[in-house]
């Protein structure tokens, strides 16, 4: 598998339309099979009041299909799960980060938004 056990993922939903709902999942993946990982992690979704990510309080599970289009990143083995957040860099630019050895630009289009 391109995807092991024990390795840290960083799930972006894709939106069919501007107005969906923007939803991220970072975790830990506990299974992987041919068509899904089950992961074990945080869930984050977009606050348009706040132009932010906000991360769901308590862990879940999520069995994450691989054949759904979603967008997989995988962030290094160090990251630290409990402080993964969002934030924008010096640019403006959307990022996610454990602020240690994990940091991902995820900006679509420009700056934090």
């Amino acid at each position: 598998m391109v995807i092991d056990v024990g390795e840290i993922v960083h799930v972006i939903d894709r939106r069919g339309f501007e107005a969906d709902l923007r939803r991220h999942f970072v975790g830990v993946v506990e299974q992987v099979d041919k068509l899904a990982l089950r992961v074990v992690g945080y869930a984050f979704i977009y606050d348009t009041s706040d132009s932010t990510f906000i991360r769901r309080d308590e862990k879940r599970t999520r069995v994450i299909p691989l054949t759904s289009g979603l967008i997989i990143n995988v962030a290094p083995p160090q990251t630290d799960l409990e402080n993964v957040r969002y934030a924008a860099d010096e640019n403006g630019h959307a990022t996610v980060t454990d602020g240690g050895v994990f940091t991902l630009d995820i900006t679509e289009f420009g700056p934090f938004r």
